[in-house]
């Protein structure tokens, strides 16, 4: 099934069903350990030791996945920070489908050379910003009649995403009460969101990260509307620069979800904090709820265990 840039979506039992096949099929759980250094409350969900190092493959799968055989045959096409470009070829290479991923001229070389170790096609842009490259993506797709796999504007990728990713921790946590995870587009949290429903626990509360630089989500909430583009900033996260779109937005909105934007000072202590005390390399975009737990009582405050989702580790 493809879903068309802009087109409404909500996440179904259908899409997570399909999502928690692949990940059976494909990939193993990550650990969920205790980060007593930041609060005797806090663990974090290992993502960055996820296939490609972060947690985007779950969704890029599930989305190739879910393809027809003709659109396989077509290719797919991607807009890229890096992570979901790493993903998509891999799936790509698991299931023999051609791809080609757009990235921002700035896009770190570990993620850039990793996505053509894996046999995709890298298309650098000069377009200025991630929204600008992910608006050429579009229009190559459009023009090869490949499929565009968007980077969370997507129910297959967001139930894979944070569908799968939010089930794992809340079948091994009974006594959660809250997950806070990075946000950028949004796809992470509409997952987490069908997650929490699917699992009946209402009462865990989903916490979401900006970076200051380019807070999307947190712009929209408190505009009350999806705020789809952003100009460029210069982020150590660059993995969460640009806007949301209407489906993520009003997902997370409508869940109560909680958002929140910490400074790049802020994100780079929690990398080497990350990395000097917990023993874990992580990049910007990965880095930001140990930010926010760091800078403010959000754990400490919680009431019970809350998990901190380090979504990846390419830098």
């Amino acid at each position: 099934m493809t879903i068309d840039a802009g087109d409404a979506w909500e996440i179904t039992d259908d899409h997570l069903d399909l999502a928690l096949r692949v990940a059976r099929q494909h990939l193993q759980p990550t650990a969920l350990v205790p980060a007593t250094a930041i609060d005797p409350r806090a663990w974090t969900k290992l993502e960055n030791h996820q296939h490609t190092r972060s947690f985007k493959v779950r969704g890029a799968l599930t989305k190739i996945a879910s393809l027809a055989r003709a659109e396989r045959d077509a290719g797919v096409v991607t807009a890229s920070a890096g992570n979901h470009g790493l993903g998509v070829a891999l799936a790509g290479k698991v299931m023999d489908v051609r791809v080609q991923v757009f990235v921002p001229s700035g896009v770190p070389a570990v993620k850039r050379d990793g996505i053509a170790a894996l046999g995709a096609e890298v298309v650098v842009s000069e377009a200025p910003g991630y929204d600008a490259v992910e608006r050429e993506a579009i229009a190559r797709s459009e023009q090869s009649g490949a499929t565009f796999v968007s980077a969370y504007d997507d129910p297959f990728v967001a139930a894979g995403n944070g569908g799968t990713l939010g089930l794992e921790i809340l079948e091994a946590m009974p006594t959660l009460s809250a997950i806070v995870a990075p946000v950028g587009g949004g796809g992470l949290m509409a997952g987490l969101v069908a997650a929490r429903r699917r699992s009946g626990r209402s009462d865990v509360r989903l916490i979401g990260v900006n970076t200051a630089a380019s807070p999307g989500m947190l712009r929209s909430f408190e505009e009350d509307r999806a705020i789809e583009e952003l100009p460029p900033a210069e982020t150590v996260a660059e993995g969460l620069e640009g806007g949301v779109r209407e489906s993520t937005f009003r997902i997370a909105r409508d869940a109560g979800v909680e958002m929140h934007a910490v400074d790049e000072d802020a994100i780079r202590d929690a990398m080497q904090f990350a990395e000097r005390v917990l023993g874990q390399r992580i990049e910007g975009s990965a880095a930001v709820g140990i930010a926010l737990a760091r800078t403010t009582e959000i754990v400490s405050t919680a009431g019970g265990p809350v998990a901190i989702i380090l979504t990846g580790g390419n830098r």
